[in-house]
């Protein structure tokens, strides 16, 4: 249906379909996340103590396949391919990205069972979910699992059949429930290094605050009505202890902050005061209301109050709320670890392009976009085309998640697929029915390890694929609270894919936002002046529509979120 068709469906109509779409996803992402043997998150386990980090405990171990006489139902399968016709003219519009591309589901089916004879596995082997379409039975020896002997593998290529992709608001949200899935860690950091994590436990007021009563003002603390007797004496200062009662009819000087003597009953500022030096007495310039310019003891918070929610990301205010409520260290979250691997062959680190060589954009990107997430990022690796490298930075990695950029297609020299089916991956997003960054995979390495990220090697569409899988998996594991979803009027038509979700880069300006040129899979022209994309559904939007906006992390930046880019 045309974008002016949808707009011209009723209300309830429009919002009843949304709700079923809303509905499938769930059910979709419910049963890979069963499947694969996740249980919800159970919670943080306590530190052991000042300084001391626990270990950061392994993943729960992968539920019983279901039984071969009475398989799971499968999850509907994505709407059907378009017609061969349709596909031509969508890598026309769309760019090379849209080109089909032989090869696994984009979310692997359920894996069979034993073939007779075979020997059984000693242990449970995770299922795979079957988010996409199941293969057809004369295809079926390709969907055996990842982890399988070569013997037991098909000789065919383990491309065979990438027929389907996976919704885009149903990989996103596979992909923060994935990382909510692993219990989360905790350990204490002392404030000078708390910046930017994530409490792990509440921050509970140990004092009152104020914990006694302070003069809010310079001026005059004064007891009962005025005019006042000025009291000999240099005055109160703050930091100073406990004074003398104030007698009823005196006044005596203080500072902002100072702690305020017993009996007073108001302060007048010196701006609004008015002293006869002569006489020594003290007069206001304005009616004198009681209790004015006074901070009683805990009008902030009393003791025992919570003041931030686990889950709370630790910015300076934070830090300045922890200190006056009474601790020098936070429990907190560890912020993930990425591993980067950078593929191809054809990538240069310096200089300018020639010779058929390109230059990297993606290693000097994502570094610091992942910072900017919350994580703690190695340094990019270059590992070139060659799968042995990758086969070996996989298994050695102890990182909680891996980005790779490149190779997640069929041609000659992309290895990502074949290494995680040699080393026995689950495959629990292969493509997604988005544009730019169609070919994007997300995988589960073997239990207890990390999770992998296969972003394609077009620099914007390694972005769609960084704000559709990684950062929902990076909040999810950082413990993060969901991001708020808004949506935003666009200035002007916007095209959109036939069958796919668009992200185009927009600017805010005012109250709606504008589309930006340059949002080829191949340019990052448009998204380096963005601060945001909009999530275009298939067929476009009119001007005016509201769509829904993913902000870019530093469209809200403060000065202090400049630590996390270096």
């Amino acid at each position: 249906m045309t974008a002016h068709g949808r707009e011209a469906a009723s209300a309830d109509g429009g919002r009843s379909a949304e709700e079923e779409r809303a509905a499938e996803e769930e059910r979709a992402v419910d049963q890979a996340l069963a499947l694969v043997g996740h249980q919800p998150r159970a919670g943080h386990r306590p530190p052991e103590g000042p300084g001391e980090t626990p270990p950061k405990p392994t993943p729960s171990s992968p539920v019983s396949p279901p039984s071969p006489v009475s398989p799971p139902s499968p999850v509907s399968p994505p709407s059907p391919s378009p017609s061969s016709s349709a596909a031509a003219a969508d890598s026309a519009s769309a760019g090379p990205e849209s080109r089909p591309e032989p090869g696994l589901t984009p979310s692997s089916p359920a894996r069979s069972a034993p073939t007779p004879g075979a020997t059984p596995p000693s242990s449970p082997t995770p299922v795979v979910p079957p988010l996409a379409a199941p293969a057809s039975t004369a295809d079926s020896a390709s969907s055996r699992p990842h982890g399988a002997s070569s013997a037991d593998r098909p000789a065919s290529s383990p491309h065979a059949h990438r027929t389907g992709a996976t919704a885009w608001h149903a990989a996103r949200a596979l992909a923060e429930r994935l990382g909510r899935a692993a219990p989360l860690t905790a350990h204490r950091l002392p404030m000078d290094r708390a910046l930017g994590h994530v409490l792990a436990e509440a921050v509970v007021a140990l004092t009152d605050l104020p914990s006694f009563d302070t003069s809010a003002m310079d001026g005059w603390a004064v007891a009962g009505p005025g005019p006042w007797t000025v009291k000999e004496g240099e005055g109160l200062l703050a930091g100073r202890g406990p004074t003398e009662p104030l007698p009823d009819g005196q006044a005596l000087r203080i500072a902002t902050g100072a702690r305020l003597p017993a009996d007073a009953t108001a302060v007048i500022r010196s701006e609004h005061a008015h002293c006869d030096e002569a006489r020594r007495l003290l007069y206001a310039g304005r009616e004198v209301v009681q209790g004015q310019d006074i901070r009683p003891r805990g009008q902030e918070c009393r003791s025992g109050d919570e003041l931030l929610p686990a889950g709370t990301v630790v910015t300076p205010p934070v830090l300045g709320l922890a200190a006056a409520a009474g601790y020098d260290a936070l429990v907190a979250v560890p912020r993930p670890r990425v591993d980067v691997l950078v593929l191809g062959d054809e990538l240069l680190t310096a200089g300018l392009p020639h010779d058929g060589l390109i230059r990297d954009a993606l290693g000097p990107m994502l570094a610091p976009w992942l910072r900017a997430l919350g994580a703690e990022v190695a340094e990019p690796r270059r590992l070139g085309d060659e799968a042995g490298a990758l086969r070996h930075a996989l298994v050695s990695s102890d990182a909680d998640l891996i980005l790779t950029t490149g190779g997640t297609a069929a041609g000659p020299v992309d290895h990502v697929h074949p290494v995680l089916a040699e080393i026995g991956a689950d495959l629990l997003v292969d493509g997604v029915a988005v544009r730019p960054g169609h070919p994007m995979l997300l995988a589960r390495l073997a239990e207890g390890g990390p999770c992998l990220v296969g972003l394609p090697g077009n620099p914007l569409a390694a972005v769609s694929g960084l704000l559709t899988l990684a950062e929902p998996l990076l909040r999810g594991i950082a413990g993060r609270p969901t991001q708020d979803r808004y949506r935003a009027p666009v200035r002007q038509e916007v095209h959109g894919h036939p069958h796919d979700t668009r992200l185009i880069p927009v600017l805010h300006r005012e109250d709606s936002v504008v589309p930006l040129h340059y949002n080829g899979p191949a340019m990052l022209r448009g998204i380096a002046a963005a601060d945001g994309l909009a999530v275009v559904p298939p067929g476009g939007v009119r001007s005016g529509t509201e769509v829904e906006i993913l902000d870019l992390p530093w469209a809200s930046a403060s000065p202090w979120t400049e630590g996390c880019f270096t």
